[in-house]
């Protein structure tokens, strides 16, 4: 009944659209839900889009296979309840609803309930205020069923996201309940790639016959000797790599923000003067496209933020300093390549055997190259092994911290925002949990002193 597809949305007569999911219904497009998107399309991203309307298509599954519930708080508990538990009977596995979910896991749970109850406060204030102007307003049906819930919610803020509130103050406490939470557990140990391993996969690895795939060579570098995300490579151009001017030697990589960061210098106006501006301009006016972040095909790629290094880019920090030294012998192989191929955008990892010849290169596809190539030295692909391209950002982390680099530099070189974010990339392993244990005992052994009680050791059982 429900379908989410990608279209392009026209806001004005300008012939400037964005590209946004939108929800299907038996009445047409769900206009809330898109007015929403639109208001949130200038700071959040098209994952985050899509996952609000998995949400909200949720609930009006739910909402059309509850008719007979008339009270809202009792339709919102419900719903939440169902997220958590499924919806299919325990013994007989039936599903009368035929919503047939399966139980979510608290941490999703939880996403659903905040994205539904953001979406609903929004809709709340903003609505009802468009009604009062216009009204003449009356939209789909569907439409009309989220007002109904955009009114109820604004009556009763005991719905959704308040009734899970973490401190469940005394005057509320009859009306709201505490989310479930997983027990908490210490990370065994983090999915870092192999650091041994390395040389092999870039080497062995990316190599087909007697030809090396220069391309994901330089991907793979990016990330693990420089701690990039798996998206971020996806938006360099090929005029951000250059030498380093302190180490000649050396690459100096500056991955732009997708959108505001400064375009080339090579832009330049009809006259032949440089033109200034920012790269979603430049992509516009040169190549007619869009930042990889606002589409929704093969091309996407994402961007989390963090911090940047100055105008909206962000260096790389080699370590160990020999990485920035082979990506740029790498990179002069690799653009012999590129300069044989026509290209229409100024991205540096394109296709340059297999059709869309000359596109840009796709993060779907170098997860592919990846697998593959880790396959090929016999490395089983999966996330806890570290295996994945995530894998060499934790290396990244893992290698800083064991070279005794301080936490307020390993924030700037892997780019975080708060000191907090490496903890999951630098927190030690079982392996070294167990060694520091060892290095303790043998310590206490040599600090003891005939004046001292004996310390635990050298126990001899009697059975």
């Amino acid at each position: 009944m429900f379908v989410t597809v990608k279209a392009k949305v026209y806001t004005d007569s300008s012939g400037a659209y964005r590209e946004l999911p939108v929800l299907l219904t038996p009445a047409g497009p769900l206009e809330p839900l898109l007015d929403y998107l639109l208001a949130r399309s200038h700071d959040r991203s098209l994952e985050w889009m899509k996952k609000v309307v998995r949400s909200v298509r949720m609930f009006l599954e739910y909402l059309l296979s509850n008719p007979a519930e008339t009270d809202p708080h009792r339709l919102f508990l419900n719903f939440a309840q169902r997220l958590y538990t499924g919806t299919f009977e325990l013994e007989s596995h039936l599903d009368p609803s035929w919503l047939c979910w399966a139980p979510r896991s608290p941490h999703d749970a939880q996403h659903i309930v905040a994205q539904l109850t953001d979406f609903f406060c929004w809709l709340s204030d903003i609505r009802p205020s468009a009604a009062a102007v216009i009204p003449r307003y009356a939209g789909g049906a569907y439409d009309r069923m989220l007002d109904e819930v955009a009114y109820q919610y604004r009556r009763n803020h005991a719905f959704l996201g308040h009734t899970w509130a973490v401190n469940a103050t005394p005057e509320y406490t009859g009306h709201r309940a505490r989310y479930r939470r997983l027990p908490r557990v210490e990370m065994d140990e983090p999915p870092a790639f192999p650091e041994e391993r390395f040389a092999e996969l870039l080497f062995e690895g990316f190599k087909a016959g007697n030809r090396y795939d220069y391309r994901n060579m330089l991907i793979t570098l990016l990330l693990h000797g420089a701690g990039f995300r798996e998206s971020e490579p996806f938006h360099l151009y090929i005029s951000d790599v250059f030498p380093n001017p302190q180490s000649t030697n050396q690459a100096m990589v500056l991955i732009h923000h997708p959108s505001f960061g400064t375009a080339p210098s090579d832009w330049r106006d009809e006259c032949g003067r440089p033109k200034k501006g920012n790269r979603a301009a430049y992509l516009a006016e040169q190549f007619g496209l869009v930042p990889r972040t606002e589409v929704m095909d093969r091309r996407a790629a994402g961007w989390k933020g963090g911090t940047h290094d100055a105008a909206f880019y962000k260096r790389a920090y080699w370590f160990l300093p020999e990485y920035g030294e082979l990506f740029l012998r790498l990179w002069y192989r690799y653009l012999e390549q590129v300069a044989r191929v026509a290209r229409n955008h100024p991205f540096a990892f394109i296709n340059l055997r297999r059709d869309p010849l000359g596109k840009p290169y796709s993060l779907a596809q170098y997860n592919k190259a990846h697998a593959a190539a880790c396959e090929r030295i016999g490395l089983t692909v999966a996330k806890a092994f570290g295996t994945t391209p995530h894998g060499h950002r934790h290396a990244y982390g893992r290698r800083l911290t064991n070279a005794g680099i301080e936490r307020a530099l390993i924030r700037r070189f892997m780019h975080h925002a708060s000191p907090e974010s490496q903890e999951i990339y630098t927190q030690a392993t079982t392996k070294e949990a167990l060694a520091a244990l060892m290095a303790a005992a043998q310590r206490l052994q040599g600090n003891a002193s005939p004046g001292h009680p004996p310390t635990p050791g050298g126990f001899e059982f009697i059975l």
